[in-house]
C-alpha cells in the first residue's frame, strides 16, 4: 500500500495547528518551514479559506512586519484582533510585537 501524500494546503493546516495560544508566526515563516520560501502570499491564501478557522488557528498567523493581515472568519479582522488579544497576544499601532510573541519551534515537517 502507497503512503499518503498530503496537499500543500493540508500541510500548512497541520503546521498551523502547532502554534499555541498567545503566539503567532507569519506567513512567511510557515512557508519557509515546508521548503517553499517564495509560498508566503500562497500561505496566506490558504489560510484565507481555511473551512475550520478555530481548529486550525489562522488568526495567529500574521505579516511579516507584525501587522495582522486578513481573516476570513465571522467579524474579519476585528475578530482577528480580539482572538488574539483574548489569548494574551498585545496589539499596539496595529502591529503585533515580533520579538515578544513569535513562535518558530515548530516540530518536524507535518
Amino acid at each position: 500500500m502507497r503512503p499518503t501524500t498530503k496537499s500543500f494546503s493540508q500541510l500548512v493546516y497541520d503546521l498551523t495547528k502547532q502554534i499555541p495560544k498567545g503566539k503567532v508566526t507569519t506567513y512567511g515563516i510557515l512557508a519557509r518551514r515546508l521548503g517553499r520560501p517564495k509560498a508566503g502570499r500562497a500561505v496566506g491564501r490558504i489560510l484565507g479559506a481555511n473551512p475550520h478557522p478555530i481548529v486550525v488557528p489562522c488568526h495567529r498567523v500574521v505579516k511579516s512586519d507584525g501587522t495582522l493581515g486578513g481573516y476570513s472568519g465571522r467579524g474579519g479582522i476585528r475578530t482577528k484582533f480580539e482572538l488574539l488579544g483574548h489569548e494574551g497576544v498585545e496589539i499596539r499601532n496595529d502591529r503585533v510585537d515580533l520579538s515578544k510573541f513569535l513562535f518558530k519551534d515548530f516540530k518536524a515537517k507535518p
